[in-house]
C-alpha cells in the first residue's frame, strides 16, 4: 500500500494547516479526516475478491473486502482471514471483550496479544520479546465490528483503520487509503465508510483528550486492559 498522510494529535500546532490529500486538516489540537460527503461507489464484479483501484490518481492500492477472523474459546484455535485455524495460547471472555494470546516463533517479538473490544468496535494488539512490558510499548489499534457470535464463538471484521498509540505521544492513523479503495470497489457502502472513519477519529480524539493516553481514555468507558 502506497504511503499515506495520517491522522495524529499535534500540541504544538500554531494554527491549521490543510493537505489536499484526502481532506485532512490539521488544527490546533487534532488532525481530523472529514467524513465523506457525497460518494457513489459502484458494485464489484460478482466472482471478484479484490480490485485495483487508483485513489486521487495515485498509484493503485488493491481493495479487498472487509477481513473477517473467528476464535473459540473451547477449542484454544483462531480462524484467519483465508480459512486457515491455528491455535492460540489463552482466548478467554472478559465482561468487556475477549483475550487472545499468540506465541509467534519469528524474533523479535515472541508474544502477541489482542484485545478484542465490542462496544468500542476495537482491537487492540500488542506485541512483545517476553513476559515483560517494554517501556516505550506501542499499542496497536484496529476499527472493526466485533460480535460473540456462539458461547464460545467471536467474530472480528476489520474495518481497514489502524491506529498507533505510544503513552505520551500523538496517535497515528493509517489505512485511509485502503478504506477509501474498498469503498470506490463497492466492498463498503457510503454510510458505513462515513462511520467508520467517524469512529476513527473519535478514538483518536479521545486518546488526545486524555493526555495521549491509551489506558486512561479505556478507563473512561470502564475497560481495563492487562497484559502478560
Amino acid at each position: 500500500m502506497p504511503a499515506e498522510a495520517g491522522t495524529e494529535c499535534d500540541d504544538d500546532d500554531t494554527g491549521p494547516r490543510t493537505s489536499l490529500r484526502h481532506g485532512f486538516q490539521k488544527g490546533s489540537a487534532v488532525t481530523i479526516f472529514h467524513p465523506l460527503r457525497s460518494t457513489t461507489a459502484q458494485p464489484p464484479a460478482a466472482a471478484s475478491a479484490t480490485q485495483t483501484t487508483a485513489i486521487d490518481g495515485k498509484t493503485p492500492i488493491t481493495a479487498h473486502r472487509p477481513r473477517v477472523e473467528y476464535f473459540d474459546t473451547a477449542d484454544l484455535t483462531g480462524t484467519d482471514a483465508h480459512g486457515y485455524v491455528h491455535s492460540v495460547e489463552d482466548c478467554h471472555a472478559t465482561p468487556w471483550g475477549l483475550k487472545v494470546t499468540l506465541r509467534t516463533p519469528a524474533p523479535p517479538h515472541r508474544y502477541t496479544e489482542s484485545w478484542l473490544l465490542p462496544a468500542l468496535s476495537l482491537r487492540v494488539t500488542v506485541q512483545h520479546a517476553g513476559a515483560a512490558h517494554e517501556r516505550d510499548q506501542a499499542h496497536h489499534l484496529e476499527i472493526g465490528e466485533i460480535t460473540q457470535v456462539e458461547p464460545h464463538r467471536w467474530r472480528a471484521v476489520d474495518h481497514y483503520l489502524r491506529i498507533e498509540a505510544r503513552n505520551g505521544r500523538a496517535p497515528r492513523m493509517s489505512g485511509v487509503d485502503e478504506l477509501l479503495a474498498a469503498h470506490a470497489a463497492g466492498y463498503v457502502d457510503s454510510a458505513q465508510t462515513q462511520r467508520i472513519i467517524e469512529h476513527g477519529n473519535a478514538v483518536v480524539a479521545g486518546i488526545a483528550a486524555h493526555g495521549h493516553n491509551l489506558d486512561r481514555w479505556l478507563a473512561g468507558h470502564k475497560v481495563a486492559l492487562t497484559w502478560l
